[in-house]
């Protein structure tokens, strides 16, 4: 069964899966932390040249001239320039790294989406997808810049800032680096804690942005029941609990602050006691004592940096990972390795024992069926509803694969042929028809993408849907609105039919296709639909049992499989279940 996997990645299974799309822009991330470490000099050398004026002072005065201040001040605004460049480079061309890679990873997100299988789509919340395509990949993008450049910068501020207080002092540089290990140990733990709180929000947020949708898109049920405050209710609940969840959230990340702030504070009183011990002895001089406390507090600040940078850290590892859960969901329906192109001849389709059961709940619904659909033949399913007629159609496009037995077409195992050219020979009208945001011309050329004009009106000619489409305001150019709301159920039918009329495939198979429509227009359709079916292989599963009465041979399913198969005539004649659903006889 298809479904998301959530499991806890490690830290460097995360950063070794996120690497590639990183790499693949290297010379940008290169460059970026090229000016990154350019963006350190001043940080680097406002202490080096303070320290470097104190002992000049201290030991004579007069060493201290003008002409030694606008040096060091020439010096100093050179350097402010080259970090005004670079971090014009690192705010820019480093943030554009990250939404190209936001973009890739998007992309390959999109397509592994579209692999998935219905049994996937059935067991998630569109509200959870949107989540992790959106926001959580937007986290990446700031921490696909950020974080190179956050840890390059503290690497370097550190290491260097270490060599030249060592140069003044080693044991005050090694009293006053003792508690970065300890600092690095709790940080780490505590990290996980807001990893952890980050996920479940992450978790949360898709929950409530699934409720949202569930509701707004069932909005005419909600007035029809009058069930608005059941949905207030319903919502509140949520929401109550994405503010717990943000609030242990934001907790984890002020403990995480709290902690990094007491070390801080212990460094400080550190240096400044170690310091004046050193100072009043004589082992370093007040100029090294200048330095010291400045790089501390290029440390702090560096530290601090990275705290505040925690939290986006947080919020970017835990949208990877939220990333490579779906990318490792399986696919469940691909093609076979050595998959061919399917080569219509005649369009035979053959089931041959075949037995299918539901992954997520195994609903077993057929059971070793055996079916031969001629060329060109008209065949009809009919039945009580839970039979496996629509299963049945779903099969042949291999929506689902069948867990036992085998499909051909013209004599070809379905699973041996490519998807692409498998579903490109089968037209389908599903029950339940769904047109997408745009106009009525765009969702008819989905059938054909890049049809003419021409060739869409003769289609929605066929379909009995030209007339209603030229009354509407801008013709075949009106918006039909989400999931074609501005349209009425027939309307939406008719459109649906004629976007298969024009993809014109050699197989059909038409779900309740005429369900939505009024008499007349049922009339109009059929009259087309067998027209359409002509030299075509059609399967059409259908309640409404006038619109096959005219099929060529009709199959009436059952708990068991075929229960009674014939003419319309020879069924009726037979005073079986076919007669009963005819007659309206329980």
């Amino acid at each position: 069964m298809s479904q998301t996997i959530e499991r806890n990645y490690g830290m460097g299974e995360l950063l070794k899966r996120f690497a590639p799309y990183m790499m693949k822009y290297r010379k940008m991330l290169y460059f970026d932390l090229f000016c990154a470490s350019l963006t350190t000099l001043c940080d680097i050398a406002l202490p080096r040249i303070m320290s470097y004026l104190t002992n000049l002072a201290s030991n004579d005065a007069s060493l201290v001239t003008v002409g030694l201040i606008l040096r060091m001040a020439l010096l100093y605004g050179v350097l402010r320039l080259i970090d005004a460049v670079a971090y014009y480079y690192m705010s820019f061309r480093g943030h554009v790294m990250g939404v190209y890679i936001e973009t890739d990873m998007r992309t390959d997100l999109f397509d592994h989406l579209e692999r998935l299988s219905d049994s996937y789509y059935n067991n998630t919340k569109i509200g959870t997808i949107m989540g992790r395509i959106t926001s959580d990949l937007f986290d990446v993008t700031e921490f696909a810049h950020h974080c190179p450049e956050e840890f390059f910068i503290a690497f370097i501020k550190f290491v260097v800032s270490f060599v030249i207080l060592c140069h003044a002092s080693v044991l005050l540089t090694l009293i006053v680096f003792a508690c970065v290990p300890f600092m690095l140990y709790f940080s780490i733990r505590l990290n996980h804690r807001l990893r952890a709180a980050s996920k479940e929000q992450r978790v949360q947020l898709g929950e409530l942005n699934a409720r949202v949708e569930d509701s707004l898109l069932g909005e005419k049920v909600v007035k029809a029941f009058a069930a608005e405050d059941i949905e207030i209710r319903k919502f509140a609940i949520g929401n109550e609990d994405f503010k717990r969840i943000k609030k242990e959230r934001y907790r984890a990340f002020a403990n995480y602050a709290m902690c990094t702030r007491l070390f801080d504070a212990f460094m400080y009183v550190t240096t400044i006691l170690a310091g004046g011990l050193f100072l009043v002895k004589g082992a370093i001089t007040a100029g090294d004592l200048v330095g010291y406390i400045l790089y501390v507090q290029i440390m702090i600040a560096t530290i601090r940096r990275i705290v505040d940078f925690a939290e986006q850290f947080s919020s970017g590892i835990t949208g990877i990972e939220r990333f490579l859960e779906i990318m490792d969901t399986p696919v469940d329906i691909a093609d076979a390795p050595d998959a061919k192109e399917l080569a219509i001849k005649d369009c035979e389709i053959v089931f041959n024992d075949v037995s299918f059961e539901y992954p997520d709940d195994h609903n077993r619904v057929l059971h070793h069926l055996d079916l031969c659909i001629k060329p060109g033949e008209n065949l009809a399913l009919v039945g009580e509803s839970g039979g496996g007629k629509t299963t049945l159609c779903s099969l042949i496009p291999r929506f689902y694969d069948t867990t036992g037995g085998t499909i051909y077409i013209d004599g070809q195992d379905i699973r041996k042929v490519t998807l692409k050219s498998l579903r490109n020979a089968i037209g389908i009208v599903q029950q339940d028809v769904y047109l997408f945001s745009g106009t009525v011309a765009e969702n008819i050329a989905y059938g054909k993408p890049g049809a003419s004009r021409k060739e869409i009106e003769y289609a929605a000619q066929l379909a009995g849907a030209n007339e209603f489409i030229e009354a509407l305001p801008k013709g075949y150019d009106s918006y039909v609105g989400e999931r074609g709301v501005k349209l009425s159920g027939g309307q939406k039918q008719r459109i649906a039919i004629a976007r298969v009329f024009l993809k014109n495939p050699p197989i059909l198979l038409l779900d309740e296709a005429t369900s939505a429509l009024d008499n007349e227009s049922e009339i109009l359709i059929e009259k087309s639909l067998e027209k359409l079916s002509v030299g075509r292989t059609t399967l059409t599963i259908a309640h409404r049992l006038t619109t096959i009465r005219h099929a060529d041979r009709i199959i009436v399913l059952g708990k068991e499989g075929i229960a009674e198969e014939g003419t319309h005539e020879q069924l009726l004649q037979k005073q079986g279940i076919y007669y009963r659903l005819w007659n309206g006889i329980a």
